[in-house]
């Protein structure tokens, strides 16, 4: 049974985007349907789809009263909107469905596993938000919430856990059929700690162990775990508060931290062997996997920051929010490496490409151009004796606007920066990378949206990404080099 929540939700969201044109919309990154849109939620395949539904508030381009917003894609690039899939109208979750997943349950249904959010009365008397754990089921269109939720809430925290920081379960069905779920918590400390639960039919559940605990070293409370097995190891992703930089990661104060380990299942002990950001650049946030079925872990992260994303002007948009390009991960050399989608290949067309290019100051090439592209470069110095001290590649690009990737190989700094994008805000605007680098050497690739620029170095070895809100007539592309380059540029259309 819809709830009229749910059904005035629907309603509006297919009448309200009929008013956006689909040039005002990223070309291949998932944006909301209409209004505000956040984290991404149930990344998951069923029924022969991949199932995304994100943090979604459909009335308005700023956050508000949590819905789940819902589309499906074939191909993780082309995306149909389907109805909000649910919206806070039980008790539990009068204040919002926050963040959650998705799985297929044996019996065919989808089970979505969310964090309900309601006002209550606390110990010392005030009221504020208390934090549970929920379930709904459905056809993967229409969902029925859990006649017995929560089914995790304050009474299944270990000591000290907060029921107000409770949030984002990420659930998997074992080998064996039985489930587990992390959820992310803030213990007595005040930092952050991921818990695991587990259940043998997905609707019962009990407390096993704090998976992974901050102890202060990475901001306060972790937010939106995932936990999967990659190349022989084990992968731990979640989005703390409050970070601080610790010499070139860390810098997005709401940031992401990959934690990358051994497990041992019998215990359920993570043992940590290396950290590390998951984006470098601007916004990235939140991000979440789902296991492929071709055997790919794939994840998404919501594009954008928190420190920036309420300053946007309501009266310019219809909507406000978009995804990343979806990725492939992999380990290598004991560290996260991610790269597009292959899906995005069969997009390309229009290939341009100019080999061995030597040059300093500034240059443009015949057919490097445009705002929705797939373009690598390689770098080399023009003069190993003399390596050169800057390199810079310029996009978005007319009189007035540009962006840049600018780099330094002498310090082995990567920075992208959007000041002179048409944003007239004091936000942020910059963001520097250490990256890998022999006598200047470097590959990139840099793919642009309408609305968005993302960076992988070295094969995937890192990633930066960057909203842009720049006209789209701005499509020029220049290249700079302080000191004698050399370089391969190829560049495709994406259509």
């Amino acid at each position: 049974m819809i709830s009229q929540t749910l059904r005035e939700a629907r309603k509006y969201e297919e009448a309200s985007e009929k008013m956006i044109e689909q040039e005002m919309r990223p070309e291949f990154h998932l944006s909301t349907r209409v209004g505000w849109m956040n984290d991404p939620n149930g990344f998951s395949y069923y029924n022969g789809e991949y199932h995304m539904f994100y943090q979604y508030h459909p009335y308005s381009s700023h956050w508000g009263p949590m819905h789940w917003g819902h589309a499906v894609s074939r191909d993780l690039l082309h995306w149909t909107y389907l109805p909000a899939a649910i919206a806070p109208d039980e008790v539990y979750d009068t204040d919002g469905c926050f963040s959650g997943s998705a799985i297929e349950l044996p019996d065919g249904r989808q089970l979505l596993m969310y964090t309900g959010v309601s006002k209550q009365r606390l110990q010392d008397g005030s009221f504020g938000d208390v934090q549970a754990q929920c379930l709904a089921v459905g056809d993967g269109i229409d969902y029925e919430k859990y006649e017995r939720n929560p089914v995790l809430d304050a009474a299944d925290l270990p000591e000290g856990a907060s029921a107000a920081d409770f949030r984002d379960p990420k659930i998997w069905r074992k080998k064996d059929g039985t489930y587990q779920c992390v959820a992310g918590s803030r213990p007595a400390d005040g930092s952050g700690q991921i818990l695991l639960f587990e259940s043998p039919d997905a609707f019962h559940w009990k407390f096993r162990t704090v998976l992974a605990s901050n102890r202060n070293r990475f901001g306060l409370m972790w937010e939106c775990p995932d936990f999967f097995e990659l190349d022989g190891k084990q992968v731990l992703l979640t989005s703390p508060q409050d970070m601080l930089p610790q010499d070139f990661e860390y810098h997005n104060g709401n940031g992401t931290l990959c934690l990358i380990g051994s497990y041992a299942e019998e215990t359920a002990e993570f043992t940590e062997e290396h950290n590390q950001a998951i984006d470098y650049g601007i916004d990235f946030y939140a991000p979440q996997t789902v296991l492929a079925p071709d055997g790919r872990r794939i994840m998404i992260g919501w594009m954008q920051n928190w420190d920036t994303s309420n300053l946007h002007s309501a009266k310019e948009r219809a909507w406000f929010g978009q995804m990343s390009l979806p990725r492939e991960l992999s380990i290598r050399n004991g560290r996260l490496y991610q790269q597009p989608v292959r899906e995005l290949l069969q997009m390309r067309c229009n290939e341009v490409r100019h080999e061995n290019v030597s040059f300093s100051g500034i240059i443009r090439l015949d057919g490097i151009k445009g705002r929705r592209i797939d373009m690598e470069i390689e770098l080399f110095p023009g003069d190993v004796q003399e390596i050169y001290r800057k390199f810079a590649v310029r996009f978005a690009q007319n009189d007035t606007y540009q962006t840049s990737v600018s780099f330094r190989p002498h310090e082995s700094i990567l920075k992208i920066d959007r000041k002179f994008s048409g944003s007239r805000r004091a936000i942020i605007h910059q963001r520097r990378s250490k990256v890998n680098t022999v006598n200047g050497k470097l590959k990139l690739r840099l793919i642009l949206d309408r609305f968005s620029a993302e960076v992988f170095v070295n094969d995937g070895e890192q990633a930066l990404s960057a909203t842009i809100y720049t006209e789209q007539e701005a499509e020029g592309i220049s290249f700079f080099a302080d000191g004698q380059v050399r370089m391969n540029v190829v560049k495709y259309d994406l259509v």
